[in-house]
């Protein structure tokens, strides 16, 4: 389906709203294979007078290789019929699938950015990295520690400007509601 730009607030309570359910992050590996991943942690909004998609990836992941590699992605927000997919990104890891393949997405060059998007998602957030920041452990409550890093295995945290944001042309007519 084709898809027109939008104003990067234009569906932000939706976007707010799925993150619970997970967003597919976009990215591309060091080969320049499009490698998807679920999160379910991210902030949007304004940060140094710019829009802004703030995520979380964790050091063991192979999204983190990826997005050292692109300084960029998307953030794709997908359609409740895609919640098997979703579940299966956030399951798997891209070292060891090809996540487009096995999930039958395809591949969209994206304009502002080197990672592509996924087609078959009804919302689409193109993001420059602009800034990232590594967790400093001392700095958490204890209670965070003990339920989210018991192994350690900490975030970096980074921020993407937004660059453009496309959307399938019926999105908000569809009545599917979102994931």
């Amino acid at each position: 389906m084709p898809k027109t730009e939008v104003k990067f607030d234009a569906y932000l309570g939706e976007t707010v709203a799925a993150l619970p359910d997970g967003l597919l992050l976009v990215s591309l590996d060091p080969e320049g294979q499009a490698n998807a991943m679920a999160i379910g942690w991210a902030t949007v909004g304004i940060v140094w007078g710019r829009p802004m998609f703030v995520v979380l990836v964790r050091y063991s992941r192979y999204t983190f290789e990826c997005m050292d590699a692109t300084g960029d992605f998307t953030i794709n927000v997908p359609y409740p019929r895609q919640a098997e997919a979703v579940q299966f990104c956030g399951t798997v890891s891209g070292r060891d699938h090809d996540k487009f393949a096995e999930c039958g997405f395809t591949v969209v060059e994206s304009e502002m950015v080197k990672s592509p998007h996924i087609g078959e998602c009804g919302l689409v957030y193109e993001c420059r990295v602009v800034q990232h920041t590594d967790v400093i452990p001392e700095n958490f409550d204890p209670a965070i520690i003990s339920q989210f890093y018991v192994d350690g295995d900490f975030h970096r945290i980074y921020f993407g400007e937004i660059l453009r944001v496309v959307a399938d042309e019926d999105f908000g007519d569809r009545g599917e509601g979102l994931l």
